[in-house]
């Protein structure tokens, strides 16, 4: 049988991060009685008394294992330092705040033994805020676009993944993790199932527009070279509409029939050209910047303590 792994960052959660494990145990226990698991909580530095209610679970759970974190690095970060520590053939990962349809883990389960190692739950209606389903969607173009994932593939936080995708995603060590582009530079193999959105036990979404800019930015600049390919086209382009425009001039003055000089016109294209031209610049700069940053080793995580006992293995 193999033993499952349940990793789950928490982010003001205190009233909530309890209810997802009773669920999670009477999910085992109801439909998985034979198979051994672990749920690691990983508190991502949350303002509100989440770590409390992790330690007495994990005195009281003795397959309850919680990661405090030194700062506030992200969800993904934190997914990572909790992948570190887990040791099960089968890893599950879900969000603190009740949301995902656990009652549909067997599916995800059944998906993956056809032979995939991914698979992600799939939600019809998102039962989210218009801010958070526009950034996701967002998330999900850029996907697309930079990462070539398989044709029509569509995910969410709530993921099934076998182990040995698990160790390789944490060989991955940069401060600027963006787990989709990890699992497709390990395997291709994904599915998805999908179920019913559940909505939040309570609260609200804690992405605000820039913690869903820097996630962007990290899919951006981390595992694709595209947004500079697109820089090096466009420059092209506007080299050649130029070079066009300057014959355009001279055979209009051979032909004496030059006008007097749009200067609005002319003020607009430097506008624009340069707002491009500033744009790309950004872009470059914002690859340096984090080439810099992870050439000085900025860590990915840091982990402050630990609570309950970690198998031998990832007890370093």
């Amino acid at each position: 049988m193999p033993k499952f792994s349940f990793v789950i960052p928490c982010y003001r959660s205190e009233n909530t991060i309890t209810t997802v494990v009773e669920e999670i145990k009477s999910e085992m226990a109801a439909k998985r009685p034979g198979d051994s698991y672990e749920i690691v909580l990983v508190n991502d530095c949350s303002p509100d008394g989440v770590w409390d209610v992790i330690e007495k679970l994990a005195e009281t759970e003795n397959n309850v294992i919680g990661i405090n974190l030194a700062k506030n690095f992200g969800q993904h970060s934190a997914l990572l330092a909790g992948y570190g520590k887990c040791s099960g053939e089968y890893v599950v990962s879900l969000d603190d705040d009740g949301q995902a349809p656990l009652d549909a883990l067997n599916d995800l389960i059944a998906k993956m033994e056809e032979g995939y190692d991914v698979v992600y739950a799939y939600y019809h209606e998102i039962k989210q805020n218009l801010f958070r389903r526009f950034g996701s969607w967002m998330a999900g173009m850029m996907g697309k676009f930079m990462l070539d994932p398989p044709k029509d593939m569509k995910g969410s936080s709530f993921y099934i993944a076998r182990g040995f995708v698990i160790k390789e995603m944490c060989k991955y060590k940069n401060a600027y993790p963006y787990l989709v582009g990890l699992v497709l530079r390990v395997t291709r193999k994904i599915a998805w199932v999908e179920t019913n959105h559940r909505s939040r036990l309570e609260g609200t979404s804690g992405y605000s527009f820039a913690r869903l800019l820097g996630l962007w930015l990290n899919g951006f600049t981390a595992f694709s070279v595209k947004p500079l390919r697109v820089s090096t086209f466009l420059g092209m382009f506007f080299a050649v509409l130029g070079f066009i425009y300057a014959i355009v001039i001279v055979v209009q003055k051979c032909l004496g029939i030059i006008g007097v000089a749009g200067w609005s016109s002319i003020i607009a294209l430097m506008l624009i050209i340069g707002g491009c031209v500033l744009v790309m610049l950004g872009l470059i700069g914002e690859y340096v910047g984090r080439i810099y940053i992870c050439i000085n080793d900025s860590p990915q995580y840091v982990i402050k303590e630990i609570a309950g006992s970690l198998p031998k293995e990832n007890s370093h």
